[in-house]
């Protein structure tokens, strides 16, 4: 009799208690990270009633979580990979919304500037045509000032995403540290507080990306996607933000350890920081260097063609738009007092890639920033011999010491640099500083065109100049010659050229003399209505408007393709919560039936109970007889 009740005793407290954990999964349905727990029964040792063996019940072995360690892996890693995509997609858009955008996007100001141009040169003489062209020209400016700005704006949001991340990786390190030293071993430890762990993990990975390893003992190790360590058994590392060396105004992540701050690598980072670094090396410094670079084209091209035209004062043109020079930044860790200082000198070598130059063994060395790879340098960096890379010209002032370095920005702040120059509309070279005549009496039929200065510095650029035919193949300048003429070749001269258009006759003349004040000559503005198309790039393959539209697509590349890996990740990681659930997760269905099985068994144990107390009263009955 003791020994039913007992039995029926150990049954009602092992299917109460398993129907607690049955409540207990129910209730976690939505909880996020909950692996649903299960009771594992095992019987009672039993006794030796000197026959043989009674049984003595059941009592509960273990309540473990249902958990694959694999599918868990699986989704730990997808989830950090989706941070790191959702990041980037959801910077790089922004992006292409300002580039693509007509209220915000630089196309539309930069044809309305170029169509004043050539509306200029339809009216050269009226204030009205030069007055629009200069608001045209302050307009496109300004616009790829605020452009630069929100360029600027974007970086500090990265700058502030970093601050915030370290804050937040540095929290929740901390708290799987203190939670490993809590657990113990996984196979003795609470499975709600296996749970909690593995949700810190999750939410630690989405902002580094990287992986959890189990280590002896239970503890989980936790490591960024380069395989640097966030937390190692009860202690954490500990994440800062430090300047960067070249450009204080930027921040970059660092590792405080041993009382050491040291620099990670940005490449060995995912998750959200991931994101926003990538965002910030691929996109948007990209991004920023290429506008700058087409401001710089702009700028340099533009001048260069306005210095050969005059002014409506009779004067040669001069800047037309004002343009900062390139960014020449020296490491905080220098140790000489070396200075560069660079310039344009080869438009079409210019590619806006950002090079780390070096003082080592008494010469300079040059580096891509990004790949490390060495770029070719030229020079001695003196004002006679000034070195050359990437398109620029450096003049060297001061003493370097060993392994100084300086960061060259060729393009990156150009276009917030960018101004117009000029404020009043008489200033425009619109008119050519010479212009062509035919002698009356010419019998042939050349006529002539395509008047071009090529060298606006010539000292006898505007001295007159007269051009004689001895026949359809020869002619003498100012009485020097013959020169062999073939037709459709040009004419040049002091600085100038121009073509005939026909065949000139012996005897036909033609003076080249210079234009004088207010002239109404639209020679000049004809020729830069047309910079535009003009293949100044990329070593005179590319214009300036294939830039912008070479700019606008890549930038939306980026975002679609940012776009479109983050949904392809979104369905995998879909895939592995669905796995993970598969296993892990509570069904309704299931802990219904597992309810009404172990609710039929408590009352069965309670029935047992009732039957062992009825025989007790029976005993006592005889007893009292």
């Amino acid at each position: 009799m003791p020994n039913v009740l007992s039995t029926g005793t150990s049954a009602l407290i092992a299917f109460q208690r398993a129907l607690s954990t049955v409540s207990h999964n129910v209730a976690n349905i939505n909880t996020p990270g909950y692996s649903r727990q299960r009771v594992d029964f095992e019987a009672r040792s039993p006794a030796n009633i000197g026959v043989g063996y009674v049984g003595r019940g059941t009592q509960i072995s273990d309540i473990r979580r249902v958990a694959d360690e694999l599918a868990n892996a699986r989704l730990i890693d997808s989830g950090g990979e989706l941070a790191r995509l959702q990041q980037l997609s959801s910077m790089a858009n922004r992006v292409d919304a300002l580039m693509s955008d007509k209220a915000t996007g630089i196309a539309g100001l930069w044809s309305g500037f170029f169509d004043s141009v050539s509306a200029l040169s339809s009216s050269a003489a009226a204030p009205a045509e030069r007055q629009n062209m200069l608001g045209q020209a302050n307009a496109l400016t300004t616009r790829f000032g605020q452009l630069q700005g929100q360029f600027d704006m974007l970086g500090r949001e990265v700058d502030g995403g970093l601050l915030a991340g370290a804050d937040e990786i540095n929290r929740l390190a901390s708290e799987i540290a203190r939670m490993n030293g809590q657990i113990g071993t996984a196979t003795s430890a609470a499975p709600d507080m296996l749970d909690r762990r593995e949700q810190l993990v999750t939410q630690l990975v989405a902002y580094t990306g990287g992986t959890a390893v189990q280590q002896d003992g239970g503890a989980l190790n936790v490591f960024t996607a380069g395989g640097q360590a966030l937390v190692v058994g009860t202690q954490p590392s500990q994440l800062t933000t430090v300047p960067d060396p070249y450009r204080p105004e930027r921040l970059q992540l660092a590792l405080q350890s041993q009382g050491q701050t040291i620099r990670i690598d940005e490449r060995s980072m995912g998750g959200r920081i991931g994101g926003l670094l990538e965002f910030r090396n691929q996109v948007l410094d990209p991004a920023q260097s290429e506008l700058g670079r087409i401001a710089l084209g702009l700028a340099a091209e533009f001048n260069a063609g306005h210095a050969a035209g005059m002014d409506q004062h009779g004067a040669m043109g001069g800047d037309f738009f004002r343009l900062p020079p390139p960014a020449v930044n020296a490491h905080a860790g220098n140790a000489g007092d070396a200075r560069l200082a660079a310039s344009i000198a080869d438009l079409g070598a210019v590619d806006g890639r950002n090079l780390v130059l070096q003082w080592r063994d008494g010469d300079w060395s040059a580096t891509d920033a990004a790949t490390g790879v060495a770029v070719p340098m030229t020079g001695a960096g003196t004002d006679t011999d000034p070195l050359r890379v990437g398109g620029l010209a450096l003049v060297m002032s001061g003493t370097p010491q060993a392994d100084d370095r300086f960061l060259l920005q060729p393009t990156a702040q150009a276009a917030g640099g960018i101004g117009v120059a000029i404020t009043d509309p008489a200033r425009i070279a619109a008119a050519s500083p010479v212009r062509v005549e035919a002698a009356l009496d010419n019998l042939g039929t050349g006529k002539p065109t395509a008047l071009r200065v090529a060298d606006a510095g010539h000292t006898a650029l505007t001295t007159d100049v007269q051009i004689a035919f001895l026949d359809g193949d020869q002619y003498e300048i100012n009485g020097d010659g013959p020169f062999p003429y073939t037709p459709g070749s040009a004419i040049t001269a002091n600085g100038w050229s121009f073509t005939l258009d026909g065949v000139p006759a012996a005897g036909d003349s033609f003076t080249v003399r210079r234009n004088g004040a207010g002239s109404s000559d639209n020679g000049n503005a004809a020729l830069l209505a047309g910079f535009d198309d003009r293949r100044s790039l990329d070593g005179g393959n590319l214009s300036l408007n294939g830039a912008i539209a070479g700019l606008t697509t890549a930038v939306g590349s980026a975002a679609r393709q940012a776009e479109y890996a983050a949904d392809a990740q979104g369905v995998l990681h879909e895939q592995a919560q669905a796995a993970r659930d598969s296993v892990s997760g509570v069904n309704l269905d299931e802990e219904a039936a597992n309810m009404l099985r172990l609710q039929q068994a408590y009352q069965a144990a309670a029935q047992i109970i009732s039957t062992a107390d009825s025989m007790f009263q029976t005993l006592l009955g005889a007893v009292r007889r």
